[in-house]
């Protein structure tokens, strides 16, 4: 898969420092992902979920929040935002 965009996932390090283990780990594990469908990336990431056309993976044992748009057919995975668990229940961002 391609993710797009590192750089978020950098500007979130650089913030949470605590998190680089657990989203360099995400990042490589997508990039070596062949799913064709929602049920075979879930064997990989068992507390993913779809939320709208969004899919969220908990990243750090539910610290945090990462919530992408997996295209599978262009094997394009799009990180829309990157939150602290807190700031996942406040933000409106399924909207």
């Amino acid at each position: 898969m391609r993710i797009i965009s590192l750089k978020r996932i950098r500007e979130f390090i650089d913030k949470h420092a605590d998190s680089k283990a657990s989203l360099l780990a995400w990042h490589d594990t997508m990039k070596a992902g062949v799913w064709k469908n929602f049920a075979e990336l879930r064997t990989t990431f068992g507390s993913a979920d779809i939320v709208g056309r969004r899919t969220v993976f908990d990243i750090a044992n539910n610290k945090y929040r990462l919530i992408a748009r997996v295209n599978y057919e262009s094997r394009k995975v799009f990180v829309l935002h990157i939150l602290t668990h807190k700031n996942y229940e406040k933000m409106d961002w399924n909207k």
